[in-house]
C-alpha cells in the first residue's frame, strides 16, 4: 500500500526527518541495563533501587497496552506434491529508547521449517508499505503459509474471509518473518506523547525501528548466522535499501538479498509538477486500454515505452505554449488510451491518475482502481464536477483481508491481543513526518550505496502492468540510471495484474520462482 499521491504533494515531501528520531534507541525487547546507585541515584530513571525497573518495566501505563506474551504452535501445511511442518510464533518485540523507557511493541508473526539447519536456513523480513500498511497483504496474499484469494472485481467486503493452504507460499525455501510497524496491525505505542509518536512516524525513525526489531529477532530467535534477505511492497520500496544499510552500517547484520515489490523508489517523480510523472503512468494508462481487448504483457508495450521515453517527452518538455505539440501529444495519448480526444486536448494529453480513472470508462459511469486499473468500480458520483470515488479495486480488500488475519493469529496461532487489528491505518500517513528539506524521500541513493558496499547482494524489483499507485515505467526509468556495477545484480520483472499482481495465480506463481532463484543462487 501506498499513501495517495496529493496528500503527499500536500506534505512537503523531503527526506531531512527530525534528528532526535530514535537517536538514543539501543535495544529492543530487553531494555539497557541500568547504571550502579553510584552514578544514579534510587528513584531516578535507570537507577536501581526500584527507579529504572518501574520506568522501563513495570510502568502502569506501558502494562496497560502490552500485547500478550508470545504463542508458539506447531503447524503443518499440506501443498500438492508436499507436506509442510513448521513451527509458528506470533508476537512482538518491544522497544525502548535510550533510557530504558519502553516506546512501542511491535508484532511480528514468523514460520520456521521444522528440521532445517538454523544456521544455513534463510530467514526473510517482509513488510509492507503505506506509512500505516500492516505486512498481511504479503503474508496473506502472496508468501505465507495460507493465502486469502484476493480475486479483484470478484471480491467484495463480505466475501468470505476464510484462507486456504497457499502452493506458492516462500516456506520451502526460506523461513519468513513478517513484521507490523507500530500502529499497523497489532503494533502499538507503550509511551504517550507526542514525542514518541514522533519517533516513529518520519522516514529515518521508522526504518530506524525496523532494523532494530531485524536484529533483535535474529539474536531472540538465535539466527545471527543464517542468509538474511529483505522484502517490502510499495512504501517498502523506500524502506528496504534504507533498512538494509541501516543493518550493514548500525546492527552489523548483512543482507544477501532485497526484494521489492510494486516499490516507490523516488517521490520526486510524483511531486509538484514534474513531468517525469506523465512518463511514467502511461505505459500503464495504454496497458489497462490493451487489456481490454486481450490479455496483455510487457512486450506488447514496447511501442508505448518508446514513444513515452522519445517524442511524448519531448513534446511535454516544449511546454502547452507550443500549439502544434500539445495538440499532437494529446491526440496520440487519446489514440493510444480510447480516452475521448476533445477532453485529451482539454488536458494537453497530461492525465494525472485522478483523471484518467474517472475518464477512461465515464460513458459507463464507471472510474479504474488505482491499485489495479484494469478492476472498474461505479462512480458513486457519475454527473458531479468534482471526483469522489474510492478505489474499487483496493476498498474491497480491507474488510475480508482484516478478518482473515485476525482469524489466523486468534485461531490458528493462538495469540489474541486486545485492541483492533489495523490493516491499512490512514492515520499514520496523516501524520507522517517526510520532512522539511528540499529533497523529496528517495531510497536510490541507498539503493546505489548498498550494491556498493556488498558485491554479493542481489536485488529483485517486480511490478504489476495495471498499477496506477506505483507504477511501473517510474521504477524502470529510475533503475535504468544506476552505474553497470549494480544493473548486472538487480533484476526488474512486469507481470500482469496491479499492485497486488500476485493476486492473480500466473504472476504469484512468477513472483515465487524468481524469489526462490534469488535465496537459492
Amino acid at each position: 500500500m501506498i499513501t495517495s499521491l496529493p496528500a503527499l504533494r500536500h506534505a512537503a515531501l523531503v527526506l531531512a526527518v527530525s534528528t532526535f528520531a530514535f537517536a538514543g534507541l539501543a535495544r529492543a525487547d530487553d531494555p539497557p541495563q541500568p547504571r550502579s546507585e553510584a552514578s544514579a541515584p534510587a528513584g531516578q530513571k535507570g537507577g536501581r533501587g526500584g527507579g529504572a525497573q518501574s520506568a522501563s518495566q513495570n510502568s502502569p501505563a506501558a502494562e496497560l497496552h502490552r500485547l500478550p506474551p508470545d504463542s508458539t504452535t506447531k503447524q503443518t501445511l499440506d501443498l500438492p506434491g508436499r507436506t509442510l511442518d513448521f513451527t509458528a510464533t506470533a508476537g512482538s518485540i518491544r522497544v525502548f529508547d535510550g533510557k530504558g523507557e519502553p516506546l512501542a511493541d511491535i508484532a511480528a508473526t514468523s514460520y520456521e521449517l521444522t528440521g532445517a539447519d538454523r544456521a544455513t536456513r534463510p530467514v526473510t523480513f517482509l513488510f509492507n508499505g503505506g506509512p500505516g500498511a500492516s505486512s498481511a497483504w504479503l503474508q496473506f496474499g502472496a508468501a505465507g503459509p495460507w493465502r486469502l484469494p484476493l480475486d479483484g472485481e470478484a471480491l467484495s467486503p463480505s466475501a468470505s474471509p476464510e484462507v486456504k493452504p497457499n502452493a506458492e507460499t516462500w516456506l520451502d525455501f526460506t523461513d519468513l518473518v513478517f513484521i507490523d510497524p507500530v500502529s499497523t496491525g497489532y503494533s502499538r505505542f507503550v509511551a504517550s506523547g507526542e514525542d514518541a509518536r514522533k519517533s516513529f512516524y518520519s522516514v529515518d525513525g521508522d526504518v530506524n525501528a525496523i532494523a532494530l526489531v531485524i536484529r533483535r529477532w535474529l539474536e531472540k530467535h538465535d539466527r545471527l548466522t543464517s542468509p538474511k534477505y529483505v522484502a517490502g511492497e510499495s512504501y517498502g520500496g523506500i524502506r528496504g535499501p534504507k533498512v538494509v544499510r541501516q543493518l550493514q552500517l548500525q546492527h552489523g547484520v548483512g543482507v544477501k538479498g532485497l526484494i521489492l515489490v510494486s516499490p516507490l523508489l523516488d517521490f520526486r517523480e510524483f511531486t509538484g509538477t514534474s513531468l517525469l510523472q506523465y512518463v511514467a503512468t502511461l505505459p500503464s494508462y495504454v496497458a489497462v486500454a490493451r487489456e481490454v481487448k486481450g490479455p496483455v504483457k510487457r512486450a506488447d508495450l514496447a511501442d508505448v515505452e518508446a514513444y513515452a521515453r522519445g517524442e511524448f517527452l519531448a513534446d511535454l518538455v516544449k511546454g502547452e505554449a507550443d500549439k502544434e505539440a500539445t495538440n499532437r501529444l494529446a491526440d496520440k495519448v487519446a489514440e493510444l488510451t480510447g480516452i475521448d480526444q476533445t477532453v485529451s486536448r482539454r488536458l494537453a494529453g497530461r492525465f494525472d491518475v485522478g483523471e484518467f480513472r474517472r475518464e477512461f470508462d465515464r460513458r459507463n459511469g464507471k472510474v479504474t482502481g488505482r491499485y489495479d486499473a484494469s478492476v472498474r468500480g461505479f462512480d458513486p458520483y457519475p454527473d458531479s464536477g468534482n471526483s469522489r470515488f474510492g478505489d474499487p479495486s483496493g476498498d474491497v480488500l480491507q474488510a475480508p483481508l482484516t478478518s482473515a488475519a485476525v482469524d489466523v493469529l486468534t485461531r490458528k496461532l493462538n495469540w489474541r491481543p486486545d485492541g483492533s487489528y489495523e490493516v491499512l491505518n490512514g492515520a499514520v500517513e496523516g501524520q507522517w513526518d517526510f520532512g522539511r528539506g528540499i529533497n523529496p524521500p528517495q531510497s536510490v541513493s541507498d539503493l546505489r550505496q548498498i550494491l556498493a558496499t556488498d558485491a554479493k547482494l542481489n536485488v529483485l524489483v517486480a511490478h504489476g502492468l495495471f498499477d496506477l499507485a506505483t507504477p511501473y515505467f517510474g521504477s524502470k526509468r529510475v533503475l535504468d540510471q544506476l552505474p553497470a556495477f549494480a544493473t548486472q545484480r538487480v533484476k526488474f520483472v512486469v507481470y500482469p495484474g496491479g499492485h497486488m499482481f500476485y493476486s492473480r495465480d500466473g504472476a504469484r506463481q512468477a513472483l515465487r520462482s524468481e524469489v526462490e532463484a534469488l535465496i537459492r543462487e
